[in-house]
């Protein structure tokens, strides 16, 4: 079991991914072709930077509960003013990436739960997005529905970048000396302080690479929909928070798998074509989308228990 802290925290996701295509291309044949995968994971780029946005604020010990509201924020700054103005949209996105780290500086220095700071900031950026779009409309730039809708050889878009997104986003966080102190200060931020770093700088660093991505994930959703609303991406609060825990990563202690949580919003945006399948009601599909995730962390605390009896013997 010493594989689990590295390899087996990867598998796990993975299997369940796997299962679950065996499963969508065994009741639907005629996915197991270019364009079903392209249908099955259409809009699985914007859920999967949403995770990793989602995921880089879980290192430090925080969770962000207006990633939905912030998706959709600037999935709004990109159908109106990015499309119109892109100089204006550029400017808005940067001030917004400002505003991310600013808010990380504030849940440091006044030691605030993050929850209760990003669940105010969700009404912020939400009021926002309505005074821009308070009806659904808005336009795609051109070169953003070009790049979601491109068709690469072989192997579907969503596919490819997906994969990008996992080898920057391993690159990044488990390869560079930043990814080290992101996971040092969610380790113990005490131990980074005495080593002589900044403890508020890179936590301000970290949110603002995190709104980055969120930034990514609302041009990329805007691009799939060609417009955009308010509330459009209000449900990837939850689906990015829940991609992290069933890529491998965990709410304490600066434990993430970037690839693990790419691969976990992945199999969370095939569960609905799976449901779909099934023939369950839309009504339902939140609920089994939550039972999915159950089986695989009861799994995941079964080997976690494995792994600490060994240890003790």
């Amino acid at each position: 079991m010493k594989l689990y802290s590295g390899t087996l925290r990867l598998i796990i996701p993975a299997v369940s991914l796997a299962l679950l295509l065996a499963a969508v291309f065994y009741m639907q044949p005629r996915a197991m072709s270019y364009t079903g995968l392209n249908l099955l994971f259409n809009l699985a780029v914007p859920i999967a930077l949403a995770t990793v946005a989602q995921m880089l604020i879980m290192a430090v010990n925080d969770l962000d509960l207006s990633m939905g509201t912030f998706v959709s924020f600037c999935a709004c700054v990109t159908a109106t003013f990015l499309q119109a103005s892109p100089a204006m949209g550029v400017l808005i996105f940067l001030g917004a990436i400002a505003a991310y780290a600013a808010m990380g500086m504030i849940i440091h220095v006044r030691e605030l739960p993050s929850i209760v700071v990003t669940l105010g900031m969700s009404f912020f950026w939400g009021g926002l997005a309505v005074l821009m779009l308070p009806s659904p409309g808005g336009e795609a730039p051109g070169w953003v529905r070009w790049l979601m809708t491109s068709k690469p050889p072989f192997v579907p878009m969503a596919i490819v970048a997906s994969v990008v997104i996992a080898a920057v986003t391993h690159f990044l966080i488990m390869r560079s000396s930043f990814g080290v102190l992101i996971r040092g200060v969610g380790g113990n931020f005490r131990s980074v302080e005495r080593a002589g770093w900044s403890v508020i700088r890179i936590r301000a660093a970290t949110y603002a690479l995190a709104a980055l991505f969120a930034v990514l994930s609302g041009i990329a959703l805007v691009g799939l929909t060609t417009s955009a609303d308010a509330n459009i991406a209000l449900r990837y609060t939850l689906l990015s928070i829940a991609g992290v825990i069933l890529g491998g990563g965990e709410f304490v202690g600066g434990r993430v798998s970037p690839i693990g949580a790419v691969i976990g919003a992945l199999t969370l945006a095939l569960a609905g074509s799976f449901l779909s399948f099934m023939r369950i009601s839309p009504d339902w599909q939140i609920g089994a989308q939550g039972a999915i995730l159950i089986v695989v962390l009861a799994l995941r605390l079964f080997l976690n228990r494995l792994e600490r009896r060994e240890k003790i013997q």
